[in-house]
C-alpha cells in the first residue's frame, strides 16, 4: 500500500494494522514559495520527513491597502480574475504531477473571512457588524466567490482536496454575539459545498491568532478528518474525546510550539508516544497548527517515524 491508500483507508475504513499516519507542516522561506522552487521544496520536505500526504502551503497574499475603515467599505472588496491565481495553481499542478501517484496532494485553503480581514486589517469586525451588517455581508460574499474560484481552478488540475482553515469563532473576536453563526459560518459552508467531490479534506479549526471557548459550532462542518487544538476554554480533550466529539478521525495531539519545535530527539519520541498511547484507532499524529518555520525537519521526521513504528 502506498501513502494514498493508507490515508484513504483511515478515512473510509479501518486503518492498516501497525501503521499510524502522520504529517506536520511549516512555511518555507519566500525564495521557495513560487514556481518550480516551491514544487521542489515541498517535495524535499515530504521525502525528508516521511509524512503521509503532501500539504501545499498557500502563500499568495493579497495587496496590502487601507481598503476598509468603515462598514460601507466592505462593498469595495475586489473580485479577482481567474489569472490572479495562476502562481498558486502552477504549484498545485506541479505537485500533483510529481507526487500524486504516491500520496494525496491537498492545498491549504483559508476562509473567506480571513481573506477579507487581510483587506480590513485592524478593524473591529463586531463593531462593523453591529453598525451596518449588510455591506459586511456583501464583502464576505465577494471573498467567498474568490475562494471558490481558487478551489475550482485547483480541482481542474487534479488536486485531491484541501486543508480547510476556519477562523472567526475565536473567543476574542465575536464573543457575546450570534455573528459567527449568522455571517461567518454560511461563508465557510458555501466553500465546503464545492469540496464534497474531493477525495480528502481536512477541517482545520485554527487557533493561530486566538483560542476558543467552544468548538460546538464546527461539529456539523464537513471534512474527512478534523485537526484542531485539544485545549478548548478551560478543558483539555484527549485525542479520543476529540474523535468522538466530531465522529470522524482526529489529526493532531502535539502542540506546534512545544517539544516538536524545541525538544531533543528522545523528548520528541517520548511526547509522541504519550499521544499515541491514548489515541483512537483512526488517528493521524500531527500538530495543532503549522509549526514555526525554523523547526528542524529532523524533529518532524522523528515524530513521524515514531507514529509509523507505533503498535497500539
Amino acid at each position: 500500500m502506498n501513502k494514498r491508500d493508507v490515508v484513504l483507508e483511515l478515512v473510509h475504513g479501518e486503518p492498516r494494522s501497525g501503521y499510524v499516519p502522520s504529517a506536520f507542516f511549516l512555511h518555507f522561506d519566500p525564495a521557495y514559495q513560487r514556481g518550480q522552487a516551491a514544487v521542489n521544496k515541498h517535495l524535499e520536505f515530504f521525502h525528508h520527513t516521511g509524512m503521509d500526504f503532501v500539504k501545499i502551503q498557500y502563500e499568495q497574499t493579497q495587496p496590502r491597502m487601507e481598503l476598509v475603515r468603515k462598514p460601507e467599505d466592505w462593498r469595495r472588496m475586489p473580485y479577482y480574475p481567474q489569472t490572479y491565481f495562476d502562481a498558486t495553481v502552477a504549484v498545485v499542478e506541479g505537485l500533483v504531477k510529481a507526487a500524486q501517484k504516491d500520496a494525496l496532494v491537498i492545498l491549504t485553503l483559508y476562509s473567506p473571512l480571513m481573506w477579507a480581514m487581510q483587506l480590513a486589517e485592524g478593524i473591529d469586525l463586531a463593531a462593523h457588524l453591529r453598525e451596518n451588517p449588510d455591506p459586511v455581508a456583501k464583502g464576505l460574499e465577494i471573498m467567498t466567490e474568490n475562494v471558490l474560484n481558487l478551489v475550482r481552478r485547483c480541482k481542474q488540475v487534479g488536486v485531491d482536496g484541501f486543508y480547510v482553515s476556519t477562523q472567526g469563532g475565536e473567543s476574542f473576536r465575536l464573543k457575546g454575539t450570534d455573528f459567527f453563526q449568522r455571517y461567518i459560518k454560511p461563508t465557510d459552508l458555501a466553500v465546503w459545498s464545492e469540496l464534497t467531490s474531493c477525495r480528502f479534506n481536512v477541517l482545520h479549526i485554527c487557533d493561530y491568532v486566538g483560542a476558543y471557548d467552544d468548538i460546538t459550532p464546527f461539529v456539523d462542518y464537513p471534512g474527512d478528518v478534523v485537526n484542531c487544538s485539544l485545549h478548548v476554554g478551560d478543558r483539555t480533550m484527549s485525542p479520543q474525546e476529540a474523535a468522538d466529539f466530531f465522529t470522524r478521525p482526529f489529526m493532531g495531539g502535539m502542540k506546534r510550539k512545544g517539544v516538536i519545535a524545541t525538544g531533543k530527539p528522545g523528548e520528541i519520541r517520548e511526547a509522541a508516544e504519550a499521544v499515541l498511547a491514548v489515541a483512537p484507532r483512526r488517528f493521524m499524529l500531527a500538530a495543532d497548527c503549522t509549526v514555526p518555520g525554523d523547526t528542524s525537519w529532523d524533529n518532524l521526521k522523528i515524530a513521524i517515524d515514531t507514529a509509523h513504528q507505533h503498535h497500539g
